[in-house]
């Protein structure tokens, strides 16, 4: 991941320098005039827009009545990174879109900010952890990773008296919002005080630095605990399959997104001065927005379909456009010029015919020292030998049961839903519930 790193003798700059809040966070006056929005629908359409099933009407109301924790407490029930997912979640097209003063044509009620405001009042209190251990069952369960889904399934396990050991990979907790997230989407180290809030419940210990290999097995996990849960995300990525792409210069969008949130000194991210981000999805926007934020010239963002196919948001679409990102739709990576370094990439034009992508012939270049790649990420990982696997991720079942009996998973590594935090969240939360029930009968 380092190439690109430039150890200067500049002074230090912080993350904090660079990356304003992408969103201006409600104060106290706000929140109760935003809340006082909301029509408090029966059968409100955002809960069933909301892969947690968050009670919003609920806890609008405690916030329009002065009732931040217990609006907080609603709101963590059900999500209990509802703190990240108000930050990244991408409510415009979930909740959001939902609300019934959209369907009208009319401005809809700000859910994220709301739900932000609730949280962010709750972990400032400080105080005991909002909710407590049942009894405890003195079952032992283990967890593969510490993402989203690893630690919404840790905490529910804990609160239903069990006892959890995390195992992650990394040398950090959180996965993808620690590492994978925009700087400017999870200021402050949000990421790592969600985490340290979360497990303010007790009964869970993470050990780092443990990945699934031939030392640490699920026959190994199996044998020491009651349940195994896997929620490692998708941690390989995908391809250009083009000759070049080994060249220096050329790297994931996902592992320049690690270096910016991980480095203590930003000035020593070399980025040069012409850019070229490949992919369409919430990375992509990510690693162009940052890049052109850090004083990057031209940053392009290269895209083979249109606008409409896009994994990203019209939002976050919208949003690289502001920072000055160059959107080029409809051209394909067809070639990476370069000797030692990437020096430019070749592109074709691209037209849909009959609703399948084709090449029209034209080609053209764009010059780039750095190019990055956020075409997808696909499982990949030792240890998973005896899990079926289909179309790329783990098979589960309806109770989150993986082909091993005993071992569950969710999150992005199984196919439950949009590869979103909220939806790992949900993932995790009720993998620990069919867990619960699997051990009283196990």
């Amino acid at each position: 991941m380092a190439h690109h790193i430039n150890k200067t003798g500049c002074a230090k700059i912080s993350a904090a320098q660079f990356f304003d809040d992408l969103h201006r966070p409600l104060d106290g006056l706000m929140a109760v005039k935003e809340a006082d929005h909301c029509l408090y629908c029966y059968d409100a359409p955002c809960i069933q827009a909301c892969p947690t099933s968050i009670d919003i009407p609920t806890f609008i109301h405690q916030i329009r009545t002065g009732n931040m924790s217990g609006a907080a407490r609603t709101i963590l029930s059900e999500n209990i990174m509802g703190g990240t997912c108000a930050r990244a979640c991408p409510t415009e097209v979930l909740c959001e879109q939902a609300c019934v003063h959209h369907e009208g044509g009319n401005k809809t009620v700000e859910i994220g900010l709301l739900q932000r405001h609730a949280i962010d009042h709750l972990m400032a209190a400080g105080g005991s952890h909002p909710f407590s251990r049942a009894a405890d069952t003195g079952r032992h369960i283990a967890v593969v990773g510490a993402g989203p889904a690893g630690l919404s399934f840790a905490h529910r396990a804990a609160m239903l008296g069990h006892k959890v050991s995390i195992y992650e990979a990394k040398s950090k907790p959180g996965g993808l919002n620690e590492y994978g997230l925009a700087a400017y989407k999870m200021v402050n180290d949000f990421a790592a005080r969600e985490v340290e809030f979360l497990l303010g419940i007790g009964g869970i210990e993470i050990y780092y630095d443990k990945a699934l290999d031939s030392s640490l097995t699920l026959d190994n996990l199996q044998a020491q605990h009651d349940a195994v849960f896997i929620g490692i995300g998708l941690g390989g990525t995908n391809g250009l399959g083009l000759d070049g792409e080994d060249l220096g210069g050329v790297m994931d969008a996902i592992d320049f997104i690690e270096d910016i949130r991980q480095t203590g000194d930003l000035s020593a991210i070399r980025l040069g001065e012409d850019i070229i981000v490949i992919g369409g999805g919430n990375t992509a926007i990510d690693a162009a927005v940052q890049a052109k934020k850090l004083g990057a010239q031209n940053v392009t963002l290269a895209y083979r379909r249109g606008e409409e196919q896009m994994g990203a948001t019209a939002f976050e679409v919208d949003l690289a456009r502001q920072n000055g990102v160059m959107v080029r739709l409809w051209s394909k990576p067809m070639a990476v010029q370069g000797n030692a370094a990437v020096t430019s990439m070749t592109f074709e034009h691209t037209v849909l015919k009959g609703g399948k992508l084709t090449g029209t012939g034209e080609t053209y270049d764009i010059a780039c020292d750095l190019a990055l790649k956020a075409i997808g990420q696909k499982l990949e990982g030792d240890g998973l030998d005896g899990l079926t696997i289909n179309d790329g991720k783990l098979k589960v079942s309806e109770t989150c049961e993986t082909s091993i009996k005993g071992v569950f998973a969710g999150g992005d590594c199984v196919r439950s839903g949009e590869d979103l935090t909220v939806q790992a969240v949900e993932d995790g939360k009720q993998a620990a519930i069919a867990v619960d029930a699997w051990l009283k009968n196990n």
